[in-house]
């Protein structure tokens, strides 16, 4: 009872490429997933007030002093992006 072995995986040149592609993205992805590139909360009376979507749609609404661009994203959590001073008490 000789069981023959599998046959052994050769790697062919499709599989180099299918690996060189998955290692550019993996590569891509990691130099450039960490940048922060939206505007910070700017450190003034006003903006320390707001602490909540609320607060901030007051001004940056539709109909506030400075709305929002209309390809800004409908998010619910302003400071998930926007990030606020460290010298902030919060």
């Amino acid at each position: 009872m000789n069981d023959p072995s599998p046959p052994r995986w050769k790697p062919s040149i499709r599989d180099a490429l299918f690996l060189a592609v998955v290692a550019a993205v993996v590569i891509t992805l990691t130099l450039t997933g960490g940048k922060h590139t939206t505007k910070s909360v700017p450190d003034d009376a006003t903006h320390r007030q707001a602490k909540t979507r609320a607060a901030c749609m007051a001004c940056h609404g539709a109909n506030g002093i400075k709305p929002q661009p209309a390809s800004h994203t409908k998010n619910d959590q302003c400071f998930l992006c926007h990030f606020q001073p460290t010298t902030w008490k919060r």
